[in-house]
């Protein structure tokens, strides 16, 4: 794991205003929360399949993903369940500082990651300074809230409902435009069964039937997933 610290030449407006359209928690932050966040934030640079947090390392600080692909998984008596993977502009670490007692959950880099790194004293310095701030990461934890609970409803859906609607999740909250169609990191087998709660068997028979059917293209060697037709995909899922 590598460290140095975050740094935007000279604080100028444009550099500022870049980061607070980076990442979607400081979007309405002030000009000096923003200035203040360069001085004190730091970056961890993580491999894939390398542990970020562990159970017992949450509450210490805030961080936020400048690249890469991450999961969160739940440990319960012994057993490991994916329940979210997180992407480019995200966060974590916010919900253990506001409830120390959460649920034991470990972070996971599926790809190379880096991250931002922001004490929890300091952040909640910057809290209590920043009313937007405040309420911006009241917004975006019951987002998160919603998806999860999108989850537990997709649990009553057809198989090809839930695995579409999670990939539709992933491309609308971090997928990346492109010629082929909205680019996604492809998460393994496994884990999109936890996600979904559909054995590996069937989600390997419902990713063929999507590619034959021209709406997903997938390229194994970088590990990402196209959806070709955003839109036709949301409506094939009958999306919430």
């Amino acid at each position: 794991m590598g460290k140095r610290r975050l740094h935007l030449t000279n604080h100028n407006t444009m550099e500022i205003q870049s980061c607070s359209q980076f990442f979607p928690l400081f979007d309405r932050a002030s000009p000096h929360t923003l200035a203040w966040l360069n001085k004190i934030a730091t970056t961890e640079t993580y491999q894939p399949n390398e542990t970020i947090l562990t159970v017992d390392n949450w509450g210490q600080a805030v961080y936020l993903i400048a690249s890469g692909w991450v999961k969160l998984q739940q440990i319960v008596l012994d057993k490991k369940t994916v329940r979210l993977i997180m992407g480019q502009g995200d966060f974590f670490g916010a919900s253990a500082i506001l409830d120390p007692s959460s649920l034991k959950t470990e972070v996971i880099a599926l790809t190379k990651v880096e991250l931002f790194k922001i004490s929890t004293q300091r952040f909640i310095q910057i809290l209590f300074q920043d009313n937007q701030l405040q309420h911006r990461l009241l917004q975006l934890l019951a987002k998160r809230l919603r998806i999860l609970d999108i989850q537990c409803q997709l649990h009553y859906q057809p198989a090809a409902v839930r695995l579409i609607n999670i990939l539709v999740v992933l491309a609308e909250n971090y997928g990346q435009s492109t010629e082929k169609g909205t680019k996604i990191f492809y998460p393994a087998e496994v884990d999109l069964a936890d996600l979904t709660h559909i054995d590996v068997d069937e989600i390997n028979k419902i990713i063929d039937n999507l590619q034959n059917n021209g709406w997903i293209e997938i390229d194994l060697a970088n590990r990402t997933l196209f959806l070709i037709n955003l839109k036709q995909l949301t409506n094939l899922a009958g999306k919430f």
